[in-house]
């Protein structure tokens, strides 16, 4: 069975989703992932089709000429200062424009009050029929595997999982084994990216404000097998479910051009997980410009 690719939309930030959903179909994934709930960033633009209707409309018409699925929406942050009322109609939107997930994570260290949220946001979820996938970040409010399981297992609901992404895994000392011994049940999509070690060699970072953590997450993550990441370990102790490529890298997009690094992504990915499941790291570098 083929490995599914989505195109997550801080690979080629900044870009439309009309835009975004034609550069994935003509790049070769199989999702498109948008972020229809803004994070409200200095320079970023917001695309909202809960509140733009005309939006709303070219949105469902690209996704229907391209025949181009729409996975997931993000993100559904849950901090004390986010009114989660205004995820309503961002969900209810996606559900219309097909959507199967929502993408969210926790910026709270208060397991109560994040627990309780995030239940909330899980049920709003649940009355358009989407899954609420929560990632975690080593810099966050759950910061790792096993504060993710926990807090889904408290959830208790039929539509929430763990979302785990590569390099924040890889970060927070996550291991192959460790996932292969979690139930498979907890996961359903996975973010895709490969980046450096530190200094000494080593993947994991222990400062949550190590400026490498940071700087790497936001605008210089690696092509597939580029890294220090164990990116086939950790994808393979999961189950065979969609990678979504989430690959920020300013300095490429800058070289390629927003298309051309989407592009440059689905390609060495592909070329990374072969159809046994095998990788080979060295065909992944094949579309990289450094050295």
């Amino acid at each position: 069975m083929a490995r599914k690719f989505s195109l997550a939309y801080l690979t080629i930030p900044g870009v439309d989703p009309v835009s975004q959903i034609r550069i994935a179909k003509e790049a070769g994934y199989d999702y498109v992932s948008l972020r229809t709930i803004p994070m409200h960033l200095p320079g970023e633009p917001e695309f909202l089709p809960q509140k733009d209707p005309e939006l709303f409309v070219a949105i469902q018409k690209a996704l229907k000429e391209y025949d181009m699925p729409l996975m997931d929406i993000e993100l559904a942050r849950v901090r004390p200062d986010l009114d989660i009322e205004e995820y309503r109609p961002a969900f209810e939107a996606a559900a219309k424009l097909g959507a199967t997930d929502v993408l969210g994570s926790i910026w709270s260290r208060d397991k109560a009050w994040y627990t309780d949220t995030a239940g909330k946001v899980a049920d709003y979820a649940a009355e358009f029929g989407l899954k609420f996938n929560i990632e975690f970040l080593p810099w966050a409010g759950v910061r790792n595997l096993q504060e993710d399981i926990t807090l889904v297992d408290k959830l208790g609901r039929d539509n929430v999982y763990v979302m785990v992404d590569t390099l924040h895994a890889g970060r927070a000392g996550i291991t192959a084994e460790e996932l292969a011994r979690t139930p498979r049940k907890y996961f359903n999509f996975i973010h895709l990216c490969d980046g450096p070690a530190d200094p000494d060699g080593d993947p994991v970072l222990d400062n949550i404000k190590d400026d490498l953590m940071l700087y790497t997450a936001r605008e210089a993550r690696f092509y597939p097998g580029e890294g220090a990441m164990d990116i086939a370990g950790l994808v393979k102790a999961m189950p065979e479910i969609p990678l979504s490529i989430e690959l920020p890298n300013l300095k490429e997009i800058e070289a390629r051009g927003r298309a051309g690094h989407a592009a440059c992504c689905m390609e060495t990915a592909k070329a990374y997980f072969k159809p046994t499941g095998s990788s080979d790291p060295g065909e992944s570098l094949r579309c990289s410009m450094r050295g």
